[in-house]
């Protein structure tokens, strides 16, 4: 039998195959015991019968045949059932009993109860149970033999096994709702830990409590040592892109300053925005999922900054921003809605409006000009890196590419559409922290 994935299936699974197992054990060796009880019984009941039998057997063999004469006494020896005497002088009893009874049985002394169990059938089929004496005389030795019919044994046992395996169903029912229940409270520890551990992916928790059961107490240890490895490799990383940065930021800006007029002024100009674009998704890679940043504050500086850069481009901007946390590092989500800002403020002629809006556990963000826009056509490559699709003015094509890469890393996609009224509308999911 292939057994479930799942623990809880598994346990359930073993669970059931015990009780299908057991039960029935049960029933049999339940049944065994009461045969052999009720078997008991009656032959305790045969055994008077025997006992009572021997009386009408002289010390010589003979047969009384006067006490065997008087009325019932016949009856009582096979009430319900039959009997018989073998003796030296002549054989005696129920026609219905065979004399000839399995044997040959051991030899008990006179007035002994004890018996010999048989079963046989007599001679019209009826199946009979009884017991055998034989006792010893001066004549020889007399066989002596009650039965009744094993209907006798048979039908109180039918009678007691059927409240008996009404009683096993109910056992089994019952044993089901304990087993369900003790699974339910047994792996409550498991789904609270995966719980926490899923707080801690979304940055709701810093660790996994460890005062867990024994046996989770281990995994508990190992997996907040591993949140701190991680945490210290994403410092780790951050730090190894801001030293990079820091190392060639002065180089090429004072190579571009030997550069002033010189048409290789450009180039350097792109080699420092590919620069950027490269560390941009150097420090994408090692994000921060657990972060949270307060979206409004962080876009209304930003639209601060744009209007101050364009103030006198006759170029508005225009913020609706929903009052909510975002799972992104403040540095990326800087960069990310600095570039669609500064985009749109460049390409508009007179408005950019920036609304985000909430939508389950996402908020999109979307920042819409009243320029040119981008044919559809277009659309998809113009995210792509270098790709510049209108070469006046400044900008070397990589900020949209930036915006992808970094929504994509977590967990949020950049989609370009057509603004009402024309121009571009750039949208961009991103994940709502666990903050809010």
């Amino acid at each position: 039998m292939r057994l479930p994935r799942s623990i809880h299936g598994r346990m359930l699974a073993l669970s059931v195959a015990t009780t299908l197992v057991a039960l029935p054990v049960a029933g049999f060796s339940i049944g065994h015991v009461l045969e052999r009880f009720v078997t008991h019984g009656v032959d305790e009941r045969l055994a008077d019968r025997l006992q009572l039998l021997s009386a009408v057997v002289r010390a010589d063999g003979s047969v009384d045949r006067e006490l065997l004469a008087r009325p019932g006494v016949e009856e009582a020896f096979g009430r319900g059932g039959a009997w018989t005497i073998d003796a030296p002088g002549g054989a005696y009893g129920s026609a219905m009993l065979p004399i000839a009874v399995p044997g040959p049985p051991r030899p008990h002394p006179a007035g002994a109860r004890e018996g010999i169990p048989f079963d046989t059938e007599l001679g019209d089929g009826t199946p009979v149970h009884g017991l055998i004496q034989i006792r010893e005389s001066e004549a020889g030795p007399v066989r002596l033999g009650v039965a009744v019919p094993r209907a006798a044994i048979e039908q109180p046992l039918r009678g007691a096994m059927l409240p008996l395996l009404a009683t096993l169903a109910i056992v089994a029912l019952v044993l089901a709702v304990v087993t369900l229940v003790q699974l339910r409270l047994g792996l409550r520890p498991i789904r609270t830990l995966r719980e926490r551990v899923a707080a801690v992916r979304e940055g709701a928790a810093a660790d996994v409590p460890e005062d867990q059961p024994e046996e989770l107490r281990p995994l508990a240890v190992e997996l907040n040592a591993l949140v701190r490895d991680n945490a210290a490799a994403l410092a780790a990383a951050r730090a190894s892109a801001a030293n990079l940065a820091h190392a060639l930021k002065t180089p090429v800006a004072t190579l571009a300053l030997d550069l002033a007029d010189d048409p290789r002024r450009r180039q350097v100009e792109r080699i420092d925005a590919t620069i950027r674009h490269h560390l941009s998704r150097a420090r994408g890679g090692a994000v921060d999922r657990r972060a949270a940043t307060a979206l409004r504050p962080a876009v209304e500086a930003l639209v601060g900054v744009v209007r101050a850069l364009h103030r006198g481009g006759g170029v508005a901007v225009e913020a609706d921003i929903a009052d909510v946390s975002v799972a992104v590092d403040a540095a990326d989500l800087d960069e990310l809605a600095g570039n669609l800002i500064d985009n749109a403020a460049r390409h508009a002629r007179s408005l950019v409006r920036v609304v985000a809006v909430r939508d389950g556990a996402m908020v999109r963000l979307s920042v819409s000009d009243d320029g040119p826009g981008i044919p559809a056509v277009d659309r998809a490559r113009a995210t792509d890196p270098g790709v510049r699709l209108d070469e006046r003015g400044d900008g070397h094509g990589f900020g949209l590419a930036i915006v992808r890469d970094l929504a994509a890393l977590y967990g949020g996609r950049l989609t370009l559409g057509e603004a009402d009224g024309g121009g571009l509308v750039a949208a961009v999911t991103l994940p709502v922290s666990a903050a809010g």
